[in-house]
């Protein structure tokens, strides 16, 4: 809250002179005494105002526009400028967000880079009223129109975070600002710098409030993409799982029935993490269903899913995907991996199978003939395709889950059900990645021939 009272040499009112006198004052000593307590009480006003305007306040916006128009009209400056460093830039002199008020149609001031850090080095007021002629302003690129300029900085707890500046004395432009403007400034300059880091600070709350209800909001549609549940299919069993790494992730799973009895599996993972990597998995799953659907080989399917994620996406981001297509009838898959992960295939307690054809990841070339190849599947058979969010998860020492406990997990629960081998897959990462922060997106997707099925 502003107040009248400062501290040190540049935040203390005007001194009026009290206490017994050696004679009668005279006429210009008592004209003196009357015009500083006029100015004392002009500065109390001033503040009060000021703080009555700014302290119930956390709208920056007018705080700084509150601060810029009382300090250009109790200085009586053509010009006030506020500067703010920017806290959260690499480097914060070189960023910084500016308001002023001006009280005619000159060009607008603002300080340079070079008296931005002379102000952040000295941390103490600077008052030119020959600016054109003054050592401490000689690197300074001036517009001639500048003829007087007091600048002070905002300081909190020691630390420079902006610098208040007011151009051209109008009321004396020859003599231009005195000490009284320069103790007045840096009061204000004080007194504020604290109401300006608390609206700062809410503005930076609600920014974060906005952004988790924007994840929320992300992570709810995200949701009701995937499927609610697998398929129910004659002779086999699925289970699948999806756990993003950030809220909201780019990996994708899907089970699309097709007209023809077949049935498509899908896994896939995007590029990158959080919400550009979800906008992107939203395509993905999007363009796939619809060419799932259309065309009849996965080759055929990922070179036109290709073709689209190339022409519509940014050239940096691409994806990876293991697209199948299940014969419930003859019990074989033909599969196309887009540079994603090899799954498994686990026959007798042993991975028997570890498909590979198909090409380079979506979206990374205009156009690439895609492979795919067919494999029968025997009865008791289990299908395990995964991201590599699986493999890579580390644990507290560095060390990645990899593909060999992932096979060792699988081969163990030969015999299990879908969901129960999905259930030690990920148990088992979580073990291992127990003391750790999730790296990427985990997800899985078992499709298992039951035992009985011929």
């Amino acid at each position: 809250m502003l107040g009248a009272r400062g501290v040190g040499e540049e935040g203390v009112l005007p001194r009026i002179p009290t206490g017994p006198q050696r004679g009668k004052p005279s006429y210009d000593e008592i004209l003196a005494r009357n015009a500083a307590l006029q100015r004392a009480v002009e500065e109390l006003s001033v503040l009060n105002e000021l703080a009555a305007e700014i302290g119930a306040s956390f709208d920056a916006d007018y705080i700084l526009d509150r601060i810029i128009d009382r300090s250009r009209r109790t200085t009586g400056a053509e010009q006030a400028v506020i500067s703010l460093m920017d806290q959260d830039a690499p480097d914060p002199a070189k960023t910084v967000c500016r308001a002023m008020g001006s009280g005619s149609d000159r060009e607008r001031y603002h300080l340079d880079l070079h008296l931005q850090g002379w102000m952040e080095h000295h941390r103490r007021p600077l008052l030119a009223n020959d600016p054109h002629h003054d050592e401490r302003l000689r690197t300074e690129d001036l517009p001639g129109t500048v003829h007087s300029m007091l600048c002070v900085p905002l300081l909190l707890r020691m630390k420079v975070i902006g610098v208040l500046t007011v151009y051209n004395k109008t009321g004396a432009p020859d003599t231009g600002f005195d000490d009284d403007d320069q103790r007045l400034l840096s009061i204000i300059a004080m007194q504020s710098a604290q109401v300006i880091e608390n609206a700062r600070l809410y503005e930076v709350s609600r920014r974060h409030e906005r952004m988790r209800e924007e994840l929320s909001t992300a992570r709810e549609i995200q949701r009701r993409l995937l499927p609610d549940a697998p398929p129910d299919v004659p002779g086999y069993d699925m289970a699948a799982v999806s756990v993003p790494a950030r809220g909201v992730g780019g990996d994708y799973y899907d089970f699309v029935p097709r007209d023809d009895g077949t049935l498509a599996l899908a896994l896939g993972d995007v590029s990158g993490k959080g919400l550009p990597a979800s906008l992107l998995m939203a395509n993905l799953q999007a363009a796939l269903r619809g060419q799932i659907l259309f065309e009849g080989s996965p080759a055929a399917c990922a070179r036109r899913v290709n073709r689209m994620l190339h022409c519509c996406t940014d050239p940096h981001l691409f994806a990876t995907l293991f697209l199948g297509i299940l014969d419930t009838r003859r019990h074989r898959i033909t599969t196309c991996n887009a540079g994603h992960e090899r799954p498994l295939l686990c026959r007798g307690g042993e991975i028997v199978d570890r498909p590979r054809d198909g090409g380079v990841p979506l979206g990374m070339l205009e156009d690439f003939d895609y492979l795919q190849r067919t494999v029968d599947l025997e009865a008791g058979d289990t299908l395990v395709v995964f991201s590599d969010g699986v493999t890579d998860a580390e644990s507290a020492t560095g060390e990645p889950f990899g593909e060999a406990r992932l096979a060792a997990a699988v081969t163990s629960m030969d015999g299990g059900t879908a969901r129960e081998v999905l259930d030690r897959v990920v148990a088992d990462v979580h073990e291992h990645t127990r003391e750790t922060e999730p790296i990427d997106d985990i997800t899985l997707l078992v499709a298992r021939l039951k035992p009985d099925c011929a």
